[in-house]
């Protein structure tokens, strides 16, 4: 008779790990409808990666019946870094080790999203990863973001990602609600931060590209938090 041991009867989740809330500049989405449409696309992990901005997952923690990850994607002096299971704002403009430092000295995870992406101007410069990585203070890589608009520049942080031994991250890089749980990985349950780390290297990436469109709604949010259309 085969053992099934009680891990073998845990349910998969799907995490989805780059998303953004009304907090940042360029997005107008409401904690309750992200959460229903979470609910509805069965994404049951959930982390909150505001530009700049901390305390997002504050509302959604209040209303979501699945897991939400304290996060934050900031803009250091050489691109962007995310940090998850964070307890307090990381300021934007420092430089990247020591903004991966800040992460890890709240017990956080680092995470580089979209490191390859030739179009965005925000990334993290290739010098400045290589200089994270050699340092150790990566802990993985966004390999696949839905907003991608070449898919070869995804194919290039998978690879590089593996080159180093890091695990791989998926995300929507939600904007607008149509984008939600795009893109997530489906892992195990994790205990912590750091067995999060392991659930992802142990997980598998999911999902499609965003049509080119939700750029406009990006800009449109921007626009119309300027003057002032809520």
């Amino acid at each position: 008779m085969m053992d099934t041991t009680l891990t073998d009867l845990r349910p998969t989740l799907r995490a989805e790990l780059h998303c953004h809330t009304y907090l940042s500049g360029d997005c107008r989405m409401r904690p309750e409808k992200m959460v229903e449409t979470c609910i509805a696309r069965g994404i049951n992990v959930l982390a909150v990666t505001d530009h700049n901005k901390f305390g997002g997952h504050l509302e959604l923690d209040a209303v979501a019946p699945f897991m939400v990850i304290p996060g934050e994607e900031i803009k250091t002096r050489e691109g962007e870094i995310i940090g998850y299971f964070l307890s307090e704002h990381i300021p934007r403009g420092l430089g990247a080790e020591e903004t991966a430092r800040l992460i890890r000295e709240q017990g956080g995870v680092v995470n580089v999203p979209h490191p390859f992406d030739s179009l965005r101007g925000g990334r993290l410069t290739s010098e400045a990863l290589d200089r994270l990585v050699s340092l150790g203070l990566v802990d993985m890589i966004e390999a696949f973001n839905a907003r991608i608009t070449h898919p070869e520049n995804n194919d290039l942080a998978y690879q590089y990602a593996r080159t180093q031994n890091l695990p791989v991250t998926a995300g929507s890089d939600a904007h607008v609600y149509a984008e939600i749980g795009t893109a997530y990985v489906e892992l195990r349950p994790f205990d912590g931060p750091q067995d999060f780390v392991q659930a992802v290297r142990e997980g598998q990436l999911r999902g499609s590209l965003s049509p080119w469109p939700v750029h406009f709604a990006s800009t449109f949010a921007k626009i119309a938090k300027k003057v002032g259309i809520s």
